[in-house]
This record gives structure tokens, sequence and C-alpha cells, in this order.
């Protein structure tokens, strides 16, 4: 009896601890799948993280690809802003340039129309309505024969003369035709220039000058009695004139 009460003691304590090892293994498979299962969770939420991570960078480089393009763009803006103010530069300069040239030309243009419009003077005492061209041309040769080249200054008057005849200097370029024939010696040249002056302008007040300037050049080719009627008609005919005092002077001279 005491022999199977200690063998049923020695199987039990045979098997309590079998029995504790097999309770301890379910524990520890139990902690392991625990473990398994937290790892599986936090593999889960460190995959979660990293594709936010990945999203978040992917955005962040996306806005950054974007802001980078953005400020190229805005370079570039800035680089056609420089260059069109650049143009807008030049353009306006050229356009200053051309308004100044512009003026000028008109300022140019305005001068050389007033200087071919008729002007209004005094020519022999009379009023009369003048073009600039003709003005320019009597004035021309007049010079010549005031700097003494009788000679040169002819072809001007003469030229004059023929182109405008009705003008209020034809009378006066008439009259330094036969004048200047005076100075050359050229008498007989010089009677007839002034006697067309005569004949052409009769009632110019160059006449009375005219006639004196004929009775000197036919006294110069010995023709008295010629010069003595040119001498009286003077003194008959424009009393008043100064050339009819001079007459006066030279009369007796030629009888």
């Amino acid at each position: 009896m005491r022999f199977n009460s200690w063998l049923a003691g020695l199987a039990l304590v045979i098997v309590l601890p079998a029995h504790a090892q097999l309770f301890a293994d379910d524990d520890a498979r139990k902690a392991i799948l625990q473990l398994r299962q937290q790892i599986a969770a936090l593999e889960k939420q460190l995959q979660q993280k990293d594709a936010e991570m990945t999203a978040r960078l992917d955005r962040l480089d996306t806005a950054q690809r974007n802001q980078l393009e953005l400020v190229n763009q805005i370079e570039v803006l800035r680089q056609e802003n420089a260059r069109l103010r650049g143009q807008v530069e030049t353009l306006t300069n050229e356009v200053a340039t051309l308004q100044k040239r512009s003026r000028d030309l008109y300022a140019d243009l305005d001068a050389r129309l007033k200087k071919m419009e008729p002007t209004s003077m005094t020519v022999d005492g009379r009023t009369a309505t003048v073009d600039r061209a003709e003005l320019a041309a009597y004035e021309a040769p007049l010079g010549l024969f005031r700097a003494g080249d009788f000679r040169g200054s002819l072809p001007g008057f003469q030229q004059f003369v023929a182109r405008y005849p009705q003008s209020a200097y034809a009378p006066a370029a008439q009259y330094w035709i036969g004048s200047a024939q005076f100075a050359l010696k050229d008498y007989k040249a010089a009677v007839a220039a002034h006697q067309s002056l005569v004949d052409r302008y009769p009632d110019s007040a160059r006449v009375p000058d005219a006639l004196l300037s004929m009775a000197e050049s036919q006294v110069q080719l010995g023709d008295r009695k010629s010069a003595n009627r040119t001498l009286t008609r003077i003194i008959k005919e424009y009393p008043e004139a100064e050339a009819a005092r001079v007459a006066k002077e030279r009369l007796p001279s030629t009888r």
C-alpha cells in the first residue's frame, strides 16, 4: 500500500513538471504570437508612415520643381522685360530724334518757302511785290558790279531783264547794264542800253540818271550835239531831279 502511495506520489511528481512545462510552452507561443502581431502592426504602421513620408517627399519634390520652374519663368520674364525696356528706350530715342529732325526739316522748309514767297518792298521810291528768287537774281550781279567786276556783272543783269521784264527791278538792272558798259568804255553800248531803259520804262525814276549817263557817253564819243540835246531834255522834262542840276552844270561844255 505504501509502495503504491509512493508510486502514486512519484508519478505525480513526474507528471506535474511535464504539465507545468506544457503550460510554459503555451505561454511562450502566445507571447511569441503576440509579439509577432505587434511586430506586424508596427511594420504596418511603419509602411503607412513610409508611404506618407514618400508622398510628402513627392509633393515637396513636385513643389520644389514647380517653384524652381516658377523662378526660371520669373527670370525669363525679367530678362524679357529688360529687353523690352531697352527696346522702348531705343524707340523713344529714335522718336525724339525723328521729331527733332522733323522740326528741323519743317523749319528749313518753312524758311525756304518764306524765301520763295513774294515780299513787299520799296524799289526806286515805289512799293512793289518782289519774288525772293527774283530779288536774288538781281542782287547777285549787283554784288559783282559794286565789287568793281563790271564785265562779270553784265550777263547777270542782261539775264535778269530778259527773265523778269516786268519786275520792279528791271529798270534798275537795265540802268546797271549801261553803267557797266560805260565803265568798260563801251560807250556806244552804254548809249544803247540807257536808251532802251528810257524807251521801255519811261515812268521809271531811273530815267533822268540814265539820260545823264547817256549824255556822258555821247561826250566820250565826241557827239556833243547829241549830248547837248540829252542834257536839255533832262532839264526840261525832269527839272526837280538831281540829274537836272548836274545837267545844267555840264550843258555849257557841250556847246
